[in-house]
């Protein structure tokens, strides 16, 4: 006897390996779109969940943005429960337009209504099907955005309860998994739109495996590897740092000698942080934003106050540095 087609066997070794903290009975879901990557994952969840004595279901998000995308979702939601998935949700996605792009705004609508059906159903996991391609992608936007090591860290395994089985699988595989299963995925027609631009990243990324070789998009996902956990570390001494900063003797801002002792490594995922605990978007906290935070300490000569992404004024006043809503700043003029 045959065993499976060594696609499908890759995949369900991966989505295999991640049931070790699942307790028994506990239900593992899917968020499936119906494309080639999150249909493979869904395949293999339903085969190895129930030998692992565990619960399989699926997350169908339908986002609203194309015409049709009802049926699109409803497609995949019973593609899933032939799978022998069960529950199967489609959830809408309410996409609100915050001026951060249309990507990122569905992306955010997206793990919203994920979560929520997931904490509705109380999952232990919910598994994600990006591949070694799509880390190389997000290298290279990671590149453009110029946001330094944890911009080009990529996405991790794992974060929470969101998991990434096949983060070390090339997309052939996926596509080569639902072949060998006859599944027909479907093929977003926003995959091969220039305006995105991850799709522009997707085929820079096929041009230079063509010019540098095949194996330059697991180099680039290699390298995100080795550069998360360099920056995680390097993080978590910012996060220790930021807990230890003083503020200005008789102001509530952050103390400025404190901050200016800081090493530059650390200083600047400080920023980071500090921005962030003001209501800034993490994400949209450009290198460029963080150099301008650092000069208020390294060559000030009175500028401010500057602005961050959220709406957030940054101003050096006296020995401290304050981060306040744009309209509290203007207020106080």
């Amino acid at each position: 006897m045959t065993g499976p087609d060594p696609a499908v066997a890759a995949t369900r070794l991966a989505v295999r390996e991640q049931f070790a903290d699942v307790p028994e009975g506990g239900l593992v879901m899917v968020a499936c779109s119906g494309g080639p990557d999150s249909l493979a994952l869904a395949a293999a969840l339903g085969f190895e969940a129930p030998r692992a004595g565990l619960r399989a279901g699926a997350i169908v998000v339908d986002h609203g943005l194309q015409q049709g995308s009802a049926a699109v979702a409803e497609q995949a939601a019973e593609i899933c429960r032939t799978l022998s998935l069960d529950p199967v949700d489609v959830a809408q996605a309410e996409v609100r337009l915050t001026g951060s792009g249309l990507e990122a705004d569905a992306r955010s609508a997206r793990f919203k209504a994920i979560e929520a059906v997931a904490d509705r159903r109380g999952a232990s996991l919910v598994l994600l099907g990006h591949t070694r391609d799509d880390q190389a992608e997000q290298v290279l936007l990671g590149l453009s955005r110029g946001s330094g090591a944890r911009s080009l860290s990529g996405m991790p395994v794992r974060r929470g309860r969101f998991v990434r089985p096949l983060l070390a699988l090339p997309r052939a595989t996926t596509l080569a998994a639902c072949q060998a299963l006859d599944l027909e995925p479907w093929h977003d027609p926003h995959n091969a739109d220039p305006s995105f631009r991850r799709v522009r990243a997707r085929r820079l990324l096929e041009s230079l495996e063509g010019e540098l070789g095949p194996g330059f998009a697991a180099a680039l996902a290699r390298s995100a590897d080795l550069l998360r956990e360099d920056a995680d570390h390097l993080e978590s001494l910012a996060v220790r740092a930021r807990a230890d900063l003083p503020s200005a003797p008789g102001d509530p801002g952050v103390d400025l000698e404190a901050l200016a002792a800081l090493p530059r490594a650390i200083r600047t995922r400080v920023w980071r942080i500090l921005a962030a605990e003001a209501g800034a978007p993490i994400s949209d906290v450009s290198a460029a934003h963080v150099e301008s935070l650092d000069a208020l300490l390294t060559s000030w000569h009175g500028q401010g106050p500057l602005h961050v992404p959220g709406g957030i004024a940054v101003a050096r006043t006296g020995a401290s540095i304050r981060f306040s809503p744009i309209r509290e700043t203007a207020d106080t003029h």
